[in-house]
């Protein structure tokens, strides 16, 4: 009788005791509100920017509303107006396009590799194209940043890097986020902490660290950012800097402390589930797997594996047969947007040319989530399930 996996690929841990009790204290003082301070006092919000700043090494941190929320704050604070170019990601998710357009600003999509990575050939070709690249680590993918680096450096392009699936992860060394010039986190709730929404922007640049503070909604309220730069940066932009109200709130900020103290502990076990999987699915007839560098400090928060050249019905049939064992796949080939997953060519806000590549890799691109709910033998079963499956519909295609 073939084996039925009977986990949640949605249910993620419970927040800590130690971030429950945080967050009840707030609510029983009334403080919500990240401002809202006695004197003396700070606020949860400003503490816990001041800890993800030390844990990335970043100099200047703002905590925001969402991830999508700092993406847009980042563009607007390096200077995207309406009617810029902004190169981007052909395969990432829908709130990273959204960012670019939410400005009036145009993407210029770049390919995408068997990687999962920027083709950075195809960024080579395309850089004098625009003065930003928002680039995102897709399902934290990271490709090779010294070499992209050296790309936007020689064009004088910005970079600002989507690390919603990288918090934790680096490249050679180099924690992810402090490549570029701006580093975007989010906080969602299938991230790596969560806050239900959320997120961080991390940057060096002081200009850039003041602007997105005044950007977030901080009013007249800057210096009481501890992980901010000095008023007179401040003093230099307040008046051009529109109010985008974004911040984040004390209750958040609550639940989110503790959780930055365990991460690297969540990563390790998250890369132990990746493993997993990754040997479970090694070899299987039909399948090719993403190869991770040696460089690429990852993680493994997600599992995706490529069935290349395989026609849409076959792959139909095989995420209809894992999900009748328990296991739920996602496809980023679909023609029309499922959940999370959308092709570039369904962002029709923005007038974006065909990406031959791109269509080629998305076609056979399956994706899941791997929650730390799940145990090694979870992933184990679920290895074997999608191995068994693909094997099966592999095995019954003539030719």
């Amino acid at each position: 009788m073939a084996e039925i996996f009977q986990g949640s690929f949605t249910q993620q841990e419970p927040i800590p005791e130690d971030g429950i009790a945080a967050a009840v204290e707030v609510m029983r003082s009334g403080r919500l509100h990240r401002y809202n301070t006695a004197p003396g006092e700070l606020s949860e919000a400003s503490l816990l920017e001041q800890e993800f700043a030390a844990l990335t090494g970043a100099r200047y941190c703002l905590a925001v509303a969402s991830g999508g929320y700092a993406m847009g704050a980042a563009l607007r604070a390096v200077g995207v107006a309406p009617g810029d170019k902004v190169l981007s990601n052909a395969f990432t998710l829908a709130p990273v396009p959204g960012a670019i357009a939410s400005l009036g600003a145009v993407p210029v999509l770049v390919e995408v590799t068997e990687d999962l990575t920027l083709d950075l050939d195809d960024l080579a070709a395309k850089v004098g194209q625009a003065k930003v690249l928002l680039l995102s680590h897709m399902r934290g993918h990271i490709c090779d940043m010294d070499r992209l680096m050296a790309i936007c450096d020689a064009a004088k392009v910005t970079v600002i890097e989507d690390c919603a699936h990288t918090m934790g992860a680096a490249w050679n060394g180099v924690p992810s986020g402090l490549h570029g010039r701006v580093g975007c986190y989010s906080c969602q709730t299938y991230k790596h902490v969560n806050s239900g929404e959320g997120g961080f922007l991390v940057t060096d640049d002081a200009e850039v660290a003041a602007r997105a503070v005044l950007l977030s909604g901080s009013y007249m309220l800057y210096e009481r950012h501890f992980a901010a730069p000095p008023p007179e940066v401040f003093e230099k932009v307040k008046y051009v800097t529109p109010n985008v109200s974004g911040r984040m709130d004390n209750l958040r900020a609550a639940i989110l402390r503790p959780q930055l103290r365990t991460l690297s502990a969540q990563v390790r076990n998250w890369n132990d589930r990746y493993r997993v999987v990754e040997e479970g699915l090694a070899g299987t007839p039909g399948l090719r797997l993403t190869h991770r560098p040696e460089a690429e400090a990852f993680v493994g928060s997600s599992f995706q594996f490529l069935l290349p050249g395989w026609d849409a019905a076959r792959i139909r049939d095989v995420l209809a047969r894992c999900a009748a064992r328990g296991v739920d796949l996602k496809w980023f080939g679909a023609p029309e947007p499922l959940a999370f997953t959308s092709r570039y060519d369904s962002w029709r806000y923005a007038d974006l040319p065909p990406m031959p590549r791109t269509d080629r890799i998305l076609a056979g691109l399956v994706d899941m989530r791997l929650p730390l709910t799940f145990s090694l033998d979870d992933c184990a079963q679920i290895a074997r399930i999608i191995r068994a499956e693909v094997s099966t519909v592999y095995q019954s295609t003539p030719g």
